[in-house]
């Protein structure tokens, strides 16, 4: 008889391994066993001891609770990987692992919030992405902002927006620089999930980031995931969702009217007013031909000139859109006291500093060190989920439902 840990789920620490980039070997030798023994527990062919389980959970920074739990992954659609063609298959194996934790994250507070209803318009494009022409892509842009009623102006906030629309955006340190960002459109919730990644970058380039993962939702929804597989598939996609994020963020009628001039000045103070960076200018400038290629060329080298290529003006000055739909939910249930910190480290199984990475909390904020929010009496954990459907108005956000009548 094993003298192994009852109820260990050996698939949880292959897990484990890597969210935290551990090789089988590396892991061995901190925990001090044979790799053969990580092979064993992870295969299900064998259980550690309750000293190994305690070395293992040390070693990786999870809970002895997280391998326990039934390796349950939800229904998946297409992972779309930005830079997947340069970020190493470990890189993108913690990634992925760390966007099935937001999605874990996601459907917990679900339970307690009612989140806003996913309103992502399907525009009848063709399955097969070899199909669609730029035009196509220019025009899908302008209908999803018609959809959306949002007319031409520039986007205030992008990653409230895509909240407003019920996708739940996560930003996070993905721990390569060669990742930008992933996105989902998962099939069981029809919901968007959308991670920016922040290991490099600005204010305006994760705002494209976040147009840009909003391009494979409208453009790719129906892709399988084995179209990817082929680097020139992968290219076609990434380059459409590209060109869509600028067409979205830049639509082509507002924008030509403000490009008076063709000089930096000018798309300087564009900046302020579009919130996408010089760079994005120029290139959206020259796709649409609103400059010529001489005209960019001199654009290209007093960019070099001024030093804008490493770090553009305002880069460095402008906060980031934080996503705000998942903090305002944990915030909520913890505030009037539907949830406890540790009814949430418990039910999720992870680190208290991972779900407040991920969920976009200050960290310490499930260690107990928040204000409650006492908005009103709570009519009981049975009664209907608040909500928060109105992104739109800062400081009114979160709305909870009428107490019943006695």
């Amino acid at each position: 008889m094993s003298r192994g840990v009852p109820g260990f789920v050996g698939t949880r620490l292959r897990d484990a391994r890597a969210v935290r980039g551990l090789t089988a070997v590396s892991l061995a030798e901190i925990v001090g066993v044979s790799p053969q023994a990580i092979s064993l527990y992870e295969r299900g062919k064998a259980k550690p001891t309750a000293e190994v389980l305690a070395a293992l959970s040390q070693a990786v920074n999870l809970p002895e609770l997280f391998f326990m739990r039934p390796s349950t992954e939800p229904t998946r659609g297409t992972v779309f990987y930005r830079s997947l063609s340069s970020a190493t298959k470990a890189a993108r194996a913690r990634a992925e692992q760390r966007f099935l934790w937001l999605r874990q994250i996601a459907a917990y507070a679900s339970k307690f919030v009612r989140l806003p209803e996913s309103n992502f318009p399907n525009l009848g494009l063709p399955d097969n992405p070899l199909l669609l022409s730029s035009v196509e892509i220019e025009e899908a842009a302008e209908q999803v902002r018609r959809y959306w009623k949002m007319g031409d102006g520039p986007i205030g906030n992008m990653v409230a927006l895509l909240e407003n629309q019920g996708a739940i955006v996560a930003r996070d340190r993905l721990g390569a620089a060669t990742l930008d960002g992933l996105s989902e459109f998962a099939p069981d919730d029809r919901r968007a999930y959308i991670m920016i990644g922040i290991d490099k970058g600005s204010y305006a380039r994760w705002r494209f980031d976040a147009a840009h993962e909003l391009g494979h939702i409208v453009l790719h929804q129906t892709l399988d995931q084995t179209f990817l597989r082929r680097s020139e598939h992968f290219k076609t996609v990434e380059e459409q969702a590209h060109r869509f994020a600028a067409a979205f963020l830049l639509p082509m009628a507002q924008f030509g009217e403000d490009l008076f001039a063709a000089n930096l000045d000018t798309l300087r103070s564009m900046k302020q007013k579009w919130g996408v960076s010089i760079a994005m200018m120029i290139v959206r400038a020259r796709h649409a031909r609103l400059i010529s290629e001489e005209a960019e060329r001199r654009l290209w080298v007093n960019l070099s000139r001024r030093g804008w290529r490493r770090e553009e003006p305002f880069d460095a000055s402008t906060p980031p859109e934080e996503p705000r739909l998942l903090r305002q939910s944990f915030e909520l249930l913890l505030g009037e006291r539907l949830q406890t910190p540790e009814d949430v480290a418990v039910d999720l199984a992870l680190p208290a500093a991972e779900i407040e990475t991920l969920a976009g909390l200050s960290l310490g904020y499930l260690s107990g060190n928040f204000t409650a929010v006492n908005v009103r009496e709570w009519p009981g954990r049975g009664g209907k989920p608040a909500e928060i459907d109105d992104l739109k108005t800062p400081g009114r956000v979160i709305h909870l439902p009428p107490r019943p009548r006695r």
